[in-house]
């Protein structure tokens, strides 16, 4: 008996005809009413007193996630994890492993660490020196020393960072000259080898901005250069002329040294395409220092002050206008010399154990299925945003969701946490648990959700697969903007960019790489702060002081970063049907192909089937998103179980989808990528090609020009074409 149905029994009754009556019988029948009313209204009263109460309505978990952030938890987690430099295989790194499990285990979540033994490697002895005959025969030898800052209060930890040094890079000496390679791209050389300026034998001395440490190593050696300097040039890192350096500003100071890893492949090197498990096959320890994927020639990285005495004296014609440096600096010319350089590196390169830390929330109805969040922890020097502005957002989101759970919250599905170790050498954490867990991950993973640098300034700077599209811009419409209070994220990243500009995940930047690339799972990765980089990237600056003051005052960008990635768990974690949209996907390889039909105009290579088999990709995420809102309205109506068998089969097929789109063959020339749509470029491991496989097929035949390397192109169409259908076909659920 409902409670209006209580209160109309108490409600007066309406008139009726008065029957003739006896007066004494009237007032006995009065008061005979009299005490059954009374007697009722205790009854009444008394049933619903012994009545259980209803149910309350269920808690709204998204509002009370995002009520808990706290930006003192995320600050306090900073701080902790970035007292110390902690290189991966270090002990620093381990203490760091042990805290992010100790905090993980303090929410009552499940914790352990997985350790792996990969190749490592480590600076022994570094040595730098520059000669000119202009300079009378002096001799000026680099410290090849950053240098601490005025009132540095990690001045005394600083002295533990690990020299700065390029890791893998080979151990040898080389006396020769310098060339100016700008950037050191493919394309640089071939200016240098189009005006006669001779690179074979000497030591290329290149800039850092537009591709990664690796791949300028790897383009110096084959141009023939017998050794490669690195510097970050004040006018990506400095700042205006005259402006001040950290710690007055963001920008560099002039002794700071980029460091990094200049492997180009993915994992550890001497398990190349397996995981590196227990008693595993393992490549030695030479062999793999000899693969193609190694640099193969000595190399450092340098400050920009020590760069800019290079480029004075050095001789030659004047590079290019958009070689030039910032106008305060030297005139940069191209050399070779009179600049004589004399490199000395001598590195370690020794198996060492890495250890990735895992907590599990496990799903209440389908604990089956994983929701993957992931963040790595080993940084070149402190880290505090590259990658400890991720963990300290990922331990403050722990937090949150620890207090869900008080409030009787329980995921429907399993959500992980995992702490990746090792990725700045070369993504090794997160490749040897999908290497060593893919057959289990292929059926079981909903998504990965990835943060590397959580924050390094304002703005809003997403990656998606784009199945993921929709949702994140439903987010972040719910998520405050912590520049701006009085609007959302969706607001303001509206306002910066006309729409929301959401870049792809095709590059080997950071762990989402095994995820997508290798495994073919949904992925995210989110950063505040756009553009390339941050001044203090990889550099001794990158510490909780920097952050503090420049990078996030207040620390509301870390809380803003955490409720989004939050936010995308809750919502693939609890929602019955997993919220993707296929829609997206085919919109956007329709506008690929058109560049692509493009790139290969005037050959006999036709585009006819990507563009047939992207129709039926259309069609089929038409039907499945059709289905989807049929099945939420049985849902919501109650004519359909929350744990149908319907609502399990749709979730498989929105799972597997993006499956499809990867072959067990891999991307050509590049084998162990295995999605066809989205890799990284064979020119720079840090930008998304799209069609990688055709994409290096064109190159292959502009560069041969026969028939047979053009028909590799048509091939490589075909490839994709049948991967976008299986795509179709899997989303449909249709066999033929």
């Amino acid at each position: 008996m409902s409670r209006l149905d209580a209160a109309s029994l108490l409600a007066p009754s309406p008139p009726r005809a008065k029957p003739y009556a006896h007066p004494r019988g009237r007032r006995f029948f009065c008061l005979l009413s009299t005490t059954l009313a009374a007697l009722g209204a205790s009854l009444v009263l008394l049933f619903l007193a012994l009545r259980p109460a209803p149910n309350p309505p269920p808690p709204n978990y998204g509002a009370l996630f995002l009520s808990l952030g706290s930006n003192d938890t995320a600050a306090a987690h900073l701080r902790a994890l970035t007292l110390h430099p902690h290189v991966a295989g270090t002990r620093a790194n381990s203490l760091t492993a042990r805290y992010v499990r100790d905090a993980l285990s303090s929410l009552s979540f499940p914790a352990h660490i997985t350790p792996y033994s990969v190749l490592l490697s480590y600076p022994v002895h570094r040595s730098l020196s520059l000669s000119s005959p202009g300079r009378r025969g002096a001799v000026t030898s680099f410290a090849l020393q950053q240098e601490t800052y005025r009132g540095d209060p990690y001045a005394a930890a600083a002295a533990e960072a690990i020299p700065t040094f390029y890791a893998y890079a080979a151990s040898g000496s080389v006396t020769a000259e310098a060339v100016y390679a700008n950037y050191g791209r493919e394309e640089d050389f071939a200016h240098l080898a189009a005006r006669g300026v001779a690179v074979a034998g000497k030591v290329a001395l290149a800039r850092y901005g537009r591709i990664h440490c690796e791949d300028i190593a790897h383009n110096a050696r084959a141009a023939g250069a017998a050794a490669a300097v690195v510097y970050t040039d004040p006018l990506q890192y400095g700042g205006a002329p005259g402006e001040a350096a950290f710690p007055d500003s963001r920008w560099l100071p002039p002794s700071g040294v980029l460091v990094g890893s200049l492997f180009r492949g993915t994992g550890d090197p001497t398990t190349p395409m397996w995981a590196s498990s227990e008693g595993c096959e393992r490549l030695a320890v030479e062999e793999a220092m000899g693969g193609d994927e190694m640099p193969l020639i000595p190399a450092l990285p340098v400050s920009a002050r020590d760069a800019m005495e290079i480029h004075a004296a050095m001789g030659g014609t004047v590079a290019p206008e958009g070689w030039q440096g910032r106008e305060d600096g030297p005139v940069y010319r191209l050399g070779p010399g009179p600049a004589v350089l004399n490199l000395t590196y001598l590195g370690n390169d020794t198996m060492a154990t890495i250890e990735n830390v895992f907590a599990i929330i496990e799903g209440a109805e389908e604990p089956d299925r994983y929701v993957i969040l992931g963040n790595h922890r080993d940084a070149w020097t402190f880290g505090a945003s590259d990658p400890n502005s991720g963990t300290a957002a990922m331990i403050e989101l722990a937090q949150r969701f620890s207090m869900l759970q008080k409030q009787g919250w329980r995921p429907r599905r399993t959500i992980m946490f995992c702490s990746w170790d090792a990725e700045e050498y070369g993504l090794t954490g997160s490749t040897e648990w999908v290497e060593e867990n893919l057959e289990m991950l292929s059926s079981r993973a909903v998504a990965y959700l990835n943060i590397d640098v959580s924050v390094v300034g304002p703005g809003f700077l997403p990656s998606t697969t784009p199945q993921l599209d929709e949702l994140l811009q439903e987010i972040t419409k719910v998520v405050q903007d912590p520049d701006n209070p009085s609007q959302t994220v969706y607001d303001s990243w509206i306002k910066s960019n006309g729409s929301p500009r959401i870049l792809r995940l095709g590059d080997g930047g950071s762990d989402y790489s095994a995820f997508v690339q290798h495994a073919g799972i949904p992925s995210m990765n989110i950063v505040f702060g756009e553009g390339p980089g941050y001044p203090v990237y990889h550099t001794l600056y990158d510490d909780y002081v920097w952050m503090a003051k420049f990078g996030d005052p207040g620390f509301r960008r870390h809380v803003a970063a955490a409720s989004i990635w939050g936010m995308m768990a809750l919502s693939l974690a609890n929602d019955e049907i997993i919220p993707f949209n296929y829609m997206s996907y085919s919109i956007e390889l329709e506008a690929y192909t058109k560049v692509l039909e493009n790139e290969v105009k005037g050959t006999a290579v036709n585009c006819s089937p990507l563009y047939n088999s992207i129709k039926d990709l259309r069609t089929a995420a038409t039907e499945v998103n059709n289905e989807q809102k049929e099945l939420r309205k049985l849902l919501l109506s109650k004519q359909l179980n929350k744990d149908s068998l319907k609502i399990r089969q749709l979730n498989d097929r929105l799972m597997q989808a993006e499956r499809a789109f990867t072959s067990r063959e891999g991307i050509f020339k590049q084998e162990w990528f295995k999605h066809l749509v989205y890799g990284p470029s064979d020119q720079n491991d840090w930008d998304t090609a799209v069609y990688p496989g055709i994409a290096n097929a064109i190159a292959s035949a502009r560069s041969s020009n026969t028939s047979e390397s053009w028909k590799s192109v048509q091939h490589e169409i075909y490839r994709v074409a049948r991967a976008v259908t299986q795509a179709s076909a899997v989303l449909s659920g249709r066999l033929t």
